[in-house]
Formats: structure tokens, sequence, C-alpha cells
């Protein structure tokens, strides 16, 4: 394995481990006053006039610069992609352009794998399949003309499933269909309006099994019936306004040096009344609501049944300044459909929305420690488009990749995140035009790619993700409160288990290799092996695609020996082999900056 030096931001600086502090830069911040912690995380200082220096939402420099966009915007960088990001000339125009594609349906797509599914369901290695048929983008597999070109919506789409977060796993698996379906609402409306986006998660039947608002129903003291209230605090947590008063930058506000709860347990009971009286369509009776893993009701919004809705008493909601119910009430009377649209207006109004969810996307997309600016100009964004909407979208994740912050190359040492296993994945395979004989991404089982990965999408262990975006790993990171959200994922299980599937992946599935059968995924190294010959134009190449033009002199030394006392008499496979797997498990490459 290469262990390699990582930039850092004064000379001296130990050699940092793998991943564990690649994040980290040797200057530490200044002391925090006493009292004056907002949390556990550092605020990122601000940078420099020479750092965020005006650059151009128009103008793409140069190849490095459009792998590292598109490093933030997709799935992974390929050579046309980026010969098509520099022929547009324009980060905004390709983001346009993209978000003019028609959405790829994940639902579809098993549709048309199993038009007449079994009633035990369908496994999910199928359900993964289709996600990597959107994810890798492409040729569909299964329907011959059909082109899948939304790399940025289906990319915003895995941001927000890990926000929003249901889980196939448990009550759901072989529920291939209804979690597909739940994905296409983030799909869809990933780059629609939040409050569109919101409803239509709550009413989605995968959700509300997930989260148990399926079969909710108003207080019956004689049967010792309470509303549940598992939703109600997911909703307002971990959905929209998290648990404590914010800035329109991302910090607490504070009262007297602490911080202001965003709401109580009677808010929390408030919401639980409204979320009441919603089941499966077509139910014949509302307690003992079934339905088939492949019955058509798990795609489609659950229904009002007004009997088993608290409609009775007044519902105490959020309160914030300017909220439009009465001191955040909400009156007795209402149906479930008009409680439940008053509800999300008001947590969609909530202030909170735009930095809480702003700085997920942020961190998900970009860097895990945005600066409050940054944090600030999205939240700004969220809150009106410039056009006096609230909640666009499209408005939002284009501040966050046309950010300064995001574009600028000289940015602070702490910049950036760590890659997530499933995205290096797909990095991989799409920087090296991998496909099947049979055109299909046939998955391997969720165990394989938790095993080896430890994720794999809709597969979190809980409603919390995979990982916080607050964690903080311990040692250097945990000393200059530094976010590491993916971190929480390296332990010393999992990463001899990823660094040996790289290598299983790229000693035994590419195309050169004739045993491997029709569904399996192959590596096409055609391209890069007659770059073999030359390992400085091998790792330019490999640089350009998996590093965005940015590794060091003293990495690519390392690389560069290792290449030149490698033999080359097998026509280039042992280099191109070796080159990306030393790639794959560096720390620089291991973070994107």
């Amino acid at each position: 394995m290469l262990i390699a030096r990582i930039r850092t931001g004064a000379p001296g600086c130990a050699a940092m481990a793998l991943l564990t502090l690649a994040l980290t830069a040797c200057e530490r911040p200044a002391p925090t006053p006493p009292g004056a912690r907002e949390s556990q995380l550092a605020t990122p200082p601000l940078a420099t006039a020479s750092q965020t220096r005006a650059v151009s939402a128009t103008a793409v420099e140069s190849d490095a610069a459009a792998a590292r966009f598109l490093a933030q915007a997709t799935f992974g960088p390929t050579l046309e992609d980026i010969a098509h990001l520099r022929s547009l000339g324009s980060y905004e125009r390709w983001i346009d352009e993209q978000f003019a594609q028609p959405p790829s349906s994940h639902a579809r797509y098993l549709h048309v794998l199993q038009p007449d599914p079994p009633d035990t369901g369908l496994s999910d290695d199928q359900r993964l399949e289709g996600w990597l048929q959107m994810a890798m983008g492409g040729p569909d597999g299964l329907t011959p003309g059909l082109h899948h070109k939304d790399q940025l919506r289906q990319r915003v789409a895995f941001a927000l499933s890990e926000i929003l977060v249901i889980s196939a796993a448990g009550m759901q698996q072989r529920a291939g269909f209804s979690t597909s379906s739940y994905y296409d609402v983030l799909v869809e409306d990933g780059l629609g309006n939040y409050r569109t986006l919101l409803e239509r998660v709550t009413l989605h039947p995968a959700m509300g099994k997930y989260l148990s608002m399926l079969g909710n129903e108003k207080p019956d003291p004689l049967l010792n019936i309470r509303p549940d209230e598992n939703y109600a605090r997911e909703v307002m947590q971990l959905f929209s306004v998290g648990l404590v008063r914010l800035n329109p930058n991302g910090t607490p506000i504070r009262v007297d040096g602490k911080t202001v709860p965003t709401y109580g347990q009677d808010t929390i009971q408030g919401f639980a009344h409204v979320f009441t009286g919603w089941s499966y369509r077509d139910c014949v009776r509302f307690r003992h609501c079934k339905a088939s893993r492949v019955d058509p009701v798990r795609e489609q919004p659950m229904a009002a049944y007004p009997e088993f809705h608290a409609s009775a008493p007044s519902k105490q909601l959020l309160q914030y300044p300017g909220v439009a119910l009465p001191g955040g009430v909400l009156a007795a009377g209402g149906t479930p459909e008009s409680d439940l649209r008053a509800a999300l207006d008001n947590i969609f109004h909530h202030p909170n929305v735009g930095p809480f969810i702003g700085r997920q996307l942020i961190q998900r997309l970009v860097t895990s420690n945005p600066s409050r600016p940054y944090v600030a100009r999205v939240a700004g964004k969220f809150d009106d488009n410039g056009a006096g909407v609230r909640g666009d979208m499209k408005a939002v994740v284009k501040a966050i990749l046309l950010d300064p912050e995001a574009r600028t190359a000289q940015t602070p040492e702490h910049f950036g995140k760590v890659r997530e296993p499933m995205l290096r994945l797909t990095h991989l395979w799409r920087a090296m035009n991998a496909r099947s004989r049979s055109g299909r991404y046939v998955a391997r089982s969720p165990d394989y790619y938790q095993r080896n990965l430890g994720q794999y999408p809709l597969g979190s262990p809980s409603v919390f993700n995979f990982f916080r975006p607050d964690f903080v790993p311990m040692g250097e990171m945990s000393e200059l409160r530094l976010a590491a959200p993916e971190l929480s994922l390296a332990n010393d299980s999992l990463m001899p288990a990823t660094n040996n599937l790289w290598w299983s992946l790229l000693r035994s599935f590419h195309t050169g290799n004739p045993d491997q059968p029709d569904h399996a995924i192959l590596m096409d190294y055609r391209r890069d092996l007659p770059l073999a010959a030359d390992p400085g134009a091998l790792l330019d190449r490999y640089d350009l695609l998996f590093l965005s033009g940015q590794m060091s002199p003293a990495m690519r030394d390392v690389l560069l020996r290792r290449l030149e006392d490698t033999r080359n008499d097998d026509g280039g496979l042992a280099r191109v082999q070796l080159a990306l797997y030393l790639i794959l498990n560096s720390p620089e490459y291991n973070v994107q900056k």
C-alpha cells in the first residue's frame, strides 16, 4: 500500500497516515475563548483575498479545473465529460444543460427488468443494478436507444438520500419497487422545490413504513393508543431544522452563551398528532392494512383516512420569528390533508432550513468544513432564488457548485472531503469506461458492498445515515475540531477490505480477461495501455482523472519510481493496474480537494 505524504500548510509536518489525517493542516486554530465554542467543530478561517478572488462562473480554465468540478457534480469525471465541459466553456452552461436532462427513473428500470415479479419481491441486487445503471450513465442496459445523461440530478439525489434517509435493510428488504420509487422522488424533486420534496418524502409509503407514519393513528385512551412520534422527531431533527436555532451562516444562535433549542416535547407531540390517519391506498381496514412487496400502492403516495386522524386537539408546531400560525399553534378541526399542508409549511418557512440543509449538501458535494460565508451564501439562495422563490433547489445546487470557495483552486489546507467508498467505486468505473458485455450493471449483493465498502445506496444502518455530518475523528482532527463525516467508515477491518477490493477488481475485472461472464462489470484498459511505455504520461492521465491535476510532486516521484521498476513486457497491463491501485489507496486521492 502506498503511504504518500500529503501536502501540508507548514514545513516539517509529519507525514499523515492513510486517510485518517489527510484533511488536516499543520497549523493550529487560535484558542477559542471560554464560553464561545459553538460546537465541537472549528469554524474554518476565512480565505484570504487572493484565495477568494473573483472566479468566473463561466470560465473553465483547464482540463484539471473541469475534472475538479466534475468530481463534485457527478459520479466521477471521464475524459469525454471533461472534453464536453471544456467545449461548453462554462460551468453554468453545463449545469443548465444538466437541469434540462430528463430524470432517469430507477423504478422504471426495475419494472422493465421484472415486469411480472413474484409476490416475494425483488432482491436488493436488482435494485442496486438499477442504481448503478443511473450512476454510471450512458446506454440503458435493458431499453435500446435510451441513454441516461442526468449525472448532476442523480448525484444530488444520492446526496439527498443520505439526508432524507430511508433504508432497504430490515423490514424493506426485497421491496425494491417501493424503495426505488422513493429514490425517484429524490431524483425528480431534488432539483425542484424543497417544499414539494418534503411533502412527497413525507407521504411516500417507504418513508411511512421506515419511520412509522404509515398506520399512525389518533389517541385512544381506552385502547392505550398514542400517536407515534418517530417521524415527527426525524422530520425536524434530520430533514429540516435541526436541534438548535441557527444563524444564516449555520452557526448556533446563543442567548447568554447557551444554544436555543429549535423545539420541545410539546412540538414533537403536536407534529405526531398531525401525522396521523395515513396509510396505503385502498385499505379496507386501517389497522390491518397490508400490501405485498410488489403491490403498486407501495409506489403511490399514502392516502388519508380522516376517522383515524387526530383533528380534535390544537397542535403546537414550530415557533420562530415571522411564523404564520399565531404562536406556532395549529387550530383544531383540520383534515388530514389540511393539517399536513400547514405543518409542512410551518417547517419549510423556518429560518433554519436554508443553512441546515445547505450546509449538508455542501458537505456531500464539495467540502466537509465550509466557511460561514459559504454556508450563508447558499442559505441565502434557499431563502430567495433571486426571483422571490423560497426552496428552489436548482438555485441552491448552482450556488454550491459555483461558489468562489468551491471553484477557487487556492483553497485553505482544510478544504475538501473524504471520498465515500461507493463514490470511489463509481469514479473508478466511470474513469475506466467500465461496462459489461451484456450492457447491464448486474450488481453484487448488498452484503458484498457493505463488507468491502461499508455502504451501499439506501443501505444505511439507521436514519442517521452511514455517518453523521458533525463526526470528528479522534486525534489531530479532534484537536483541530474539523469534521470528516466519511471517516467514520474508516476502521481497521474496512480499510484493508476496500484496498483488497480495488486489487481484485483491477486484476480480474477488465476486458482483457476472457474468463469473466457476460454480466460482469469490466474496466477497459485499452485506451491507456500504450501510455504504460511512458510512466510519466500515464501518471499525467490518472492525475487528471483521479486527482484533478492536484498530485503533489512527492507523490508523483514515488509513483514514477515504482512504475519504472515494474515490468512492461505484457503490453502495459501491470503498470496500468499498479498505477491505479496505488492512486486509489493514496491519501491524496482519498481526499477530494
